[in-house]
Parts: C-alpha cells; structure tokens; sequence
C-alpha cells in the first residue's frame, strides 16, 4: 500500500484509542564527589558510567563512578603523579597520566591494573580524549602537537594530522569518523589524514569540534568576539548556531541521541546546559543543581536505554570546592511527539500519548524526517539514520501502549 493511503488509515484506525498521560520526570541531580578528596570533576559520560578525576592523597586521580559518589573507582596507575579519565563507552576508558614527568595518553578498562600506556614511540607528550568501538583518538606531540588514532596498544597509533597543518587534535570517534581541529578550524576525518574535511564556516575567527555522533558534529564557533556553541551535520554549510539568547559565551562537549551538552555563560555564571538540535531548545541544567553550586558545566551524555545521563562538575561554595556532578533523567516516551507535524524546532514533547502525536508520527513518516527514526528492527528503539516501516511498527506499539 503506497505510504499516504497507509497513513490515512491507520489515522482512522487508532484514532478511536484513548490514552494516559504519561507524565515525563525532571532531572535529578547527584554529586559524584567521592569521600576523601578534596576536589572532583567529571568529563564523561557512557553507558551508565562516568568518567573524570578526584584529588585524593595528595594527586589526581583518574576516575570511574556508576551513578553514585560511593561507586568511585581509583584508576590511577602505579608510578603515576597524576591522572585524568576523560572519556568513557564500550567498559573502556582513556584519558592520561603524568609518569616520570611525561604525560602519557592512557587506555582502561575498569581497573587501575589494566592501564595501557598509548604513548607513542618518540612522542614527548601525548594524550586521548575519546573512544568508541575499540579505537581511541587524542594527540600527541612531535615537536608540534599531531591529532592521533589508536586500536588500544601504542604502537597502533595513526597520525590524522594532514600535510601542511601546523597543530591538530582529536576530540571525538563514532562510527569510523573522528571530530577535533586543524590549526584552529573544526574538522572531520574519516580514519586517514587526507580524508579531513574542514568544518570552519565562513566569517569565523576560530572554531574546534569536540563531539561526534549520530551523523552530527559538535562545538563552538569564535564569531565576531563570541566563542558560540555550535552543531555540524559534515560540511561547513551545515553549521547551526546554538548559542542561546542572553548569554555571553556557550560551547558544546559532548553528544549522543539528537542531543547537545555543555555550558552556557548567563549573568556572569557559567551553567550547564542542554540542546536538542537548536538555540531555542536550550536547557538550563544548573537549574535543577543544590543550593550553594555557582557555576557548573555539563562534559558528557550518555544513555543506558532506561535514563539519559549528564556527566560534569560545579564549583560548591558551601564547600570551597570543585564536585563532580551527574543529571539523570528517564528516557522520553518515543511515541511522544507532539508536535503537530511541526519539526523545525525538533521536539515539543508535553508528557503525553494522544492523536496529536500520531499525527505528527505520520506527517514525519511521509517526510522521512530523521526525527522520526526510532528503530533498526531489532525493537530496541535505536536509530539507524533510516526512515522505513521498523519506525513505523515501532512507534504503533509504544503509542498502542501509551509508553
């Protein structure tokens, strides 16, 4: 059956269902701040882990939590100085640590026993930032500081770094892509040096990628004075302002689901905050922080397929220190639209389940707009950057059943 004669009858079809408001929870916030240190933060978030540092016994600590401040797990590695985890997915972690003066790029998995030195041979300085897939991106430092690839040993390690590029870094990898910048201006690769494409829109000073997922790419952008968050979809021409109104300064961490986190400069503070794909769709994250916390940043995103997890850090004034954070909230209702079929803004979900949704499901569905990707046909409600009937029979049995 053709797609609008579909859609017409299944219009008259589950009209006639009556449905409960499913009321959608706010954030919640949790300090991750581990007994004993005297200053914490977290950088990253995967799955249902976060990743950062602590200063405990005198040094900073790499550092793994799983949603409370008592699950605090030591990465540090013996011989280290210091250490920083700044990336978590896939039960892995990386990140660096000072050993002999050096700072060494650094892969985990759980433990401080199972740290794997990354360090390139040769290499005086070196560090990951991220990893996805078994692979983890960073730099390391040649004389000039070179965007790097590893497959988790050191001698794996792959140069981005594109001929004629005086400095360049990776930030991100997902799905074989690799976000970060060349000489200042936001890039992509695609594993190789030469694959880079040049992300730097036109009339910016500067600009630096430091997510990717999704097909999306995410940042900021320096443009007339302003450093402004900002969103890619593979091209400079593809660039989305998010800089919200009233703030003086925002950037973009991380990325995961069609959504945006990082921190926004209001009044003077800097607040940690939430986009769905737009400048108007900014939230305020430091809203739903305990009384006492000044500023805050949210670093990383993540979900477990029950809750979207929010990882980052705040200065608490009552305690003269900086403490790792984490936002949880519950997975929205995927059939919960809401948006009359109206998707220039993204989602307007109410807490909801009625008519008005499905409707927007089927003008969506007939648009093959990306909003409406819900499924991979394995009923688990994971998007594969296709529009077809798997999001079609998803969306009908989470609406049948009001979610």
């Amino acid at each position: 059956m053709p797609i609008r004669p579909l859609a017409a009858a299944l219009i008259t079809l589950v009209a006639k269902a009556t449905l409960a408001a499913t009321a959608h929870a706010q954030w919640t916030a949790t300090v991750l701040h581990p007994a004993g240190s005297t200053g914490s933060d977290a950088y990253a978030a995967g799955g249902g882990q976060q990743v950062g540092t602590a200063f405990v016994g005198g040094a900073f600590r790499a550092s793994l939590w799983s949603g409370t401040a008592a699950s605090w797990v030591n990465l540090h590695p013996a011989g280290a100085t210091e250490s920083y985890a700044l990336a978590v997915s896939d039960g892995q972690q990386v990140g660096w640590a000072t050993v002999n003066t050096v700072d060494h790029a650094s892969l985990w998995s759980g433990t401080a026993a199972s740290w794997v030195d990354l360090r390139p041979a040769g290499s005086t300085q070196s560090e990951a930032s991220a990893t996805s897939g078994g692979q983890q991106v960073g730099w390391a430092r040649f004389g000039t500081i070179r965007a790097c690839m590893w497959s988790g040993t050191a001698a794996s390690w792959v140069s981005l770094h594109p001929a004629n590029a005086t400095t360049s870094n990776a930030n991100a990898i997902s799905g074989g892509q690799q976000a970060g910048r060349v000489d200042f201006r936001a890039c992509l690769w695609s594993g190789t040096a030469a694959s880079r494409v040049d992300l730097h829109p036109p009339g910016a000073t500067q600009s630096e990628a430091y997510a990717i997922g999704g097909g999306q790419q995410a940042g900021w952008v320096l443009v007339s004075g302003v450093i402004r968050a900002s969103l890619w979809s593979g091209t400079a021409a593809s660039w989305v302002d998010l800089h919200p109104a009233g703030a003086t300064t925002s950037a973009v961490s991380a990325i995961s689901g069609g959504q945006q986190v990082g921190y926004a400069r209001v009044g003077g503070s800097d607040r940690a905050s939430l986009w769905s794909g737009t400048a108007a769709s900014w939230v305020d994250l430091h809203a739903f922080l305990p009384a006492g916390i000044r500023s805050s940043r949210a670093e990383g995103i993540s979900t477990d397929g029950v809750n979207t997890y929010v990882a980052g850090f705040g200065f608490n004034t009552l305690t003269n220190r900086s403490e790792a954070l984490l936002w949880t909230r519950p997975l929205p209702c995927p059939a919960d639209l809401d948006d009359d079929g109206d998707f220039a803004n993204g989602l307007t979900r109410d807490g909801a389940v009625t008519i008005e949704d499905l409707l927007s499901f089927l003008i969506g569905f007939e648009a093959g707009n990306v909003l409406v990707d819900l499924d991979n046909g394995t009923n688990t409600g994971t998007p594969d950057n296709a529009v077809d009937i798997n999001d079609l029979l998803y969306f009908l049995v989470r609406f049948e059943e009001g979610c």
